[in-house]
């Protein structure tokens, strides 16, 4: 049986402190999870936003800053596994859809950004991180004890995320296995029986995001933030364990 720590989109960004990233790796040590699996949008990368591109608060921002907040956040999280010199877990890291912002901004104007900016500025590889990426304009998956994991799911050929009222549920439903994933920062939870008497379990992780998001609104209430630790992981199944931020900063500020 293994142990995985399942960190939900964080969003590193210049406007915001990186501290919950020290937070999170005084309680990796603690913890000694077998794997870490960050489940996308490790940044927030603001500056290549198109939804409000053109707007006053889109003045200011800079691709730069976004890389380096992502730079920062990673040297906060990795400082304390490095300190206290154990063992590494292996270390996941799925490509969001803020990350994919690079590799569209890539397309959308190759003559100009092509091999000026890349997805490799974020040093995730660099860091010791397994990056998996997307698949054409949808997540990457990677199954890990029998467990999909991917930044989102799709709901069917359109490639639209699951989401909706039993997004969990949905998970299962769709995709026939124990499977979590994170983007739409709730948390939900489903446990179904096979024919078998196999548990599959549907899982939605949240954010690990401590500050407000003026574009959510109303919305940033319904947020679960924290991280999700998995114990006794074994063929699909496991015993799931809710820390929130709030404890974690309790913990470890």
């Amino acid at each position: 049986m293994t142990s995985h720590l399942i960190i939900p989109d964080t969003h590193a960004s210049p406007d915001f402190n990186n501290d919950r990233f020290t937070w999170l790796g005084k309680l990796t040590v603690d913890l000694k999870p077998d794997v870490v699996i960050m489940l996308g949008d490790w940044v927030d990368m603001p500056s290549l936003c198109s939804y409000d591109k053109g707007t006053k608060g889109y003045e200011g921002r800079r691709y730069k800053k976004d890389i380096d907040a992502g730079l920062d956040a990673q040297e906060k999280f990795f400082a304390p596994i490095k300190a206290a010199k154990k063992r590494l877990p292996r270390l996941v890291m799925l490509e969001g859809n803020h990350e994919h912002r690079i590799i569209r901004a890539i397309s959308s104007d190759a003559a100009h950004l092509d091999g000026i900016i890349s997805i490799d500025d974020l040093k995730y590889k660099e860091f010791g991180w397994e990056y998996v990426q997307y698949t054409g304009t949808t997540p990457g998956i990677i199954v890990i004890d029998s467990i999909a994991y991917a930044h989102y799911f799709t709901s069917g050929v359109m490639g639209r995320p699951i989401s909706g009222e039993h997004p969990a549920y949905s998970l299962l439903t769709k995709q026939y296995m124990s499977c979590t994933q994170g983007h739409v920062h709730i948390t939900d939870y489903c446990v179904r029986t096979t024919a078998n008497h196999k548990h599959i379990h549907g899982l939605i992780a949240g954010v690990y995001q401590d500050y407000y998001a003026n574009y959510a609104g109303e919305a940033n209430d319904l947020w679960w933030k924290g991280v999700i630790y998995k114990t006794n992981v074994k063929k699909g199944e496991y015993d799931p364990r809710w820390i929130s931020l709030e404890s974690i900063k309790k913990e470890y500020k």
